[in-house]
């Protein structure tokens, strides 16, 4: 391969309409934002590590966004500033910001953002059969977001530590099912299944692949945890 997955920085500052941020930390990092007032961010309530006392706290929409992790219910909520507000995931990996320019969009797989500015729309969908192959459940969620007449920014979390790999259009790579954490909306992605029948397997394995042709970017996490989930 010409162009293998890059590592991404660890700690990182940078701005977008109406806040600015710092990422700081390597084993457990923890993401700062400052909001002032004109843009708020959206999360999954169990995220926040610390706020300002006057930045306001709400579910986001009507009735906010619901969903169960390890039979616990999530919800998506919000924060209005000005003030700053942090957040961490409580688990060791890599925190890093994605910024996505008006009318594009990119796929998350499940409780892994952190956080979003309230100008991202927002949306999921089921995904069935991927971790049936690899945990015995009967599926997850992706979780969709997209920049509409203003650049937005996307914080994620991943585990271990993340690589990204830029595809060129007609370009593959297959990553382990649990290896993946985003996709660009541009890049498509489909199972693939290598059967083993030689050897210890004795026929009875198989291997499992998700084939992503770009173009577009992938984002690929060193270690991978996977939470039941429930809608």
């Amino acid at each position: 391969m010409n162009n293998p997955p890059q590592l991404l920085p660890t700690m990182q500052d940078g701005e977008a309409p109406g806040l600015r941020y710092r990422i700081q930390g390597e084993l457990v990092p923890v993401l700062h934002v400052w909001l002032d007032g004109s843009m708020p961010v959206y999360f999954e309530h169990h995220v926040v590590l610390w706020k300002d006392p006057p930045l306001q706290i709400g579910m986001r929409g009507k009735g906010g966004f619901k969903r169960m992790l390890a039979g616990l219910p999530v919800f998506q909520t919000e924060a209005r500033g000005p003030g700053e507000i942090a957040f961490s995931r409580d688990d060791a990996g890599h925190v890093f910001p994605l910024h996505l320019p008006a009318g594009t969009s990119v796929l998350v797989r499940e409780h892994q953002y952190l956080a979003a500015s309230g100008n991202l729309d927002y949306t999921y969908q089921r995904i069935k059969g991927f971790a049936n192959m690899m945990v015995g459940n009967s599926g997850f969620f992706i979780d969709q977001f997209t920049a509409g007449q203003q650049e937005g920014v996307l914080w994620l979390h991943g585990y271990g530590n993340v690589f990204e790999k830029t595809l060129a259009p007609g370009e593959q790579i297959d990553v382990e099912p649990g290896g993946w954490i985003y996709r660009d909306g541009s890049v498509q992605m489909e199972q693939t299944v290598y059967g083993l029948r030689t050897g210890i397997f004795g026929g009875q394995g198989n291997i499992v692949w998700n084939r992503f042709t770009g173009p577009g970017k992938v984002g690929i996490q060193s270690m991978y945890v996977h939470y039941p989930t429930e809608e």
